[in-house]
């Protein structure tokens, strides 16, 4: 085999593992959400592939023709790549969680074998180009440096370019195929043709585009879609991954039907005269619930919202019923873009940004709450979305920050919630330099039968405990964050 035809092999097998690691995080998304724990559990995956793929290919290099493994090792890694997607999308429908084992289970029924096998291709071609023991050290230095190169290579232009550009379904169909046909090309060449495998190669592909889309579009950041109600049409759930993350009445904006999302509406009416217009930067846009309902239930509102993933909006037009005319939409990430935000411009600010269950870790810190605080107005509030469960960890710790900054602050939520109940759920975070209208808060809220309650004063200071504020140094917000009983 010549150098470059061993070079060129180990490049492609190498980027091919980092591609599938990378596209592991958005095959795995729609089922236990995007956090650190997923891609944690994905990378220690694909490593114990990596090195038990090494062991193995270089024994069976030492004990068998290598020039007869390389077709094969090819042929069958394609087959495992297409295979990886109606693994993860039949196990996945029935394993929803983003618990570290369910995380594991996922990436390894997966991952793990495609990854073996193609690292195994490594190996295998050192053991061909190997013609003495004096040129060790160069033959396995350059395809070592060959390999880390198509690694660079896969991991760069899949999170920098593929992603972006194409769904993650044809990607690694398209990286299957091509395993496939250079195998084929190879075992033509060196006269180690398996129509067994072939066949293998092909009923996985067929099993590969049978596999049922959990996602009605698939952006860069999130698997989405976009659900009617089939009693009334008009009423659409919105679920980004995981996260049923908002519901809108396409003919009815003021209409909210999450509790939290009418916390906050309660939150909105304690702080103005009713229909009085406010300024509002909401991090986060999703169904874009909330900038209608102020659109709606106070003209000449003016709102800003920070968010991800430019796909939404388009969603938000197509199917949620969103106009623009006096939203400004700044797409990207909120802990860089709140820097363009103008100092004391906002009345109010709402953090509603999810990552799966989790608001991103970053978007948690002391540094961005000070951030939140530099952009409102004397007497501005802060009031943030959050989810938890179990010890409740995660809303402690995050009260604990937002009271670091603000001198008030409260959580409202549903009285078992703040006690000992282990479901959790959301809980609705106030902040101000200014007192809070709790008693306005709360008779809004009772005002439609609900039975939110809160904590202040010395009673949130027992429920934040001895909970660190989160920092830019120090936010395990993946660790911290409880998932559902």
């Amino acid at each position: 085999m010549s150098r470059f035809a061993a070079s060129a092999l180990v490049f492609f097998a190498s980027a091919s593992v980092l591609v599938l690691e990378i596209l592991a995080g958005r095959l795995l998304a729609p089922y236990v959400g995007v956090t650190l724990e997923t891609f944690t559990g994905i990378i220690g995956t694909i490593l114990a592939g990596i090195a038990l793929g090494a062991w193995l290919g270089g024994r069976a290099a030492d004990r068998t023709d290598p020039r007869k493994l390389l077709a094969p090792l090819l042929i069958v890694g394609g087959a495992l790549a297409f295979l990886s997607i109606p693994i993860v999308d039949w196990l996945g429908s029935g394993m929803r969680g983003g618990t570290p084992a369910t995380i594991v289970t996922l990436a390894a029924l997966g991952f793990f074998a495609p990854a073996a096998v193609l690292s195994a291709v490594t190996p295998v071609v050192v053991k061909i180009r190997l013609s003495s023991l004096e040129e060790t050290g160069r033959v396995v230095g350059m395809l070592s440096a060959v390999g880390t190169a198509g690694a660079l290579v896969g991991t760069f232009s899949t999170g920098f370019i593929l992603v972006a550009a194409w769904p993650t379904r044809p990607v690694i169909r398209a990286l299957a195929i091509a395993l496939v046909i250079v195998g084929v090309a190879l075992a033509a060449r060196t006269r180690t043709w398996s129509t067994g495998l072939v066949v293998v190669a092909l009923v996985a592909g067929a099993m590969s585009f049978a596999s049922a889309h959990p996602c009605e579009v698939e952006s860069a950041y999130f698997c989405a879609r976009v659900i009617a109600d089939e009693d009334d049409p008009t009423r659409r759930t919105l679920w980004l991954d995981t996260l049923r993350h908002s519901k809108v009445d396409v003919d009815d904006p003021t209409h909210l039907e999450f509790s939290y999302a009418q916390t906050l509406s309660d939150v909105i009416e304690s702080l103005a005269p009713p229909g009085e217009p406010l300024d509002v930067l909401h991090i986060g846009g999703g169904g874009f619930s909330m900038p209608r309902y102020l659109r709606a239930t106070r003209p000449g509102t003016h709102s800003t919202v920070l968010e991800l993933d430019p796909k939404l909006i388009e969603i938000g037009r197509e199917h949620l019923a969103l106009t623009l005319e006096d939203i400004d939409v700044i797409t990207g990430d909120a802990r860089l873009n709140i820097e363009d935000v103008q100092l004391q411009s906002m009345d109010l600010v709402i953090g509603d940004a999810f990552g799966g269950i989790s608001v991103p870790w970053h978007l948690t810190t002391r540094e961005f709450v000070e951030a939140i605080r530099d952009v409102l107005r004397p007497g501005g509030t802060y009031a943030l979305n959050l989810i938890d469960y179990g010890d409740r960890r995660f809303a402690r710790a995050e009260l604990a920050t937002i009271a670091d900054v603000f001198e008030h602050v409260a959580v409202f939520a549903p009285e078992g919630r703040l006690g000992e109940d282990p479901e959790g759920g959301n809980f609705i975070m106030v902040a101000s330099d200014e007192p809070i209208e709790v008693a306005a808060i709360l008779a809004r809220n009772a005002s439609r039968g609900d039975d939110e309650a809160v904590l202040v004063g010395e009673e949130l200071t027992r429920f934040i405990g001895d909970a660190r504020v989160l920092t830019d140094d120090h936010a395990p917000v993946d660790q911290l964050i409880q998932p559902l009983p």
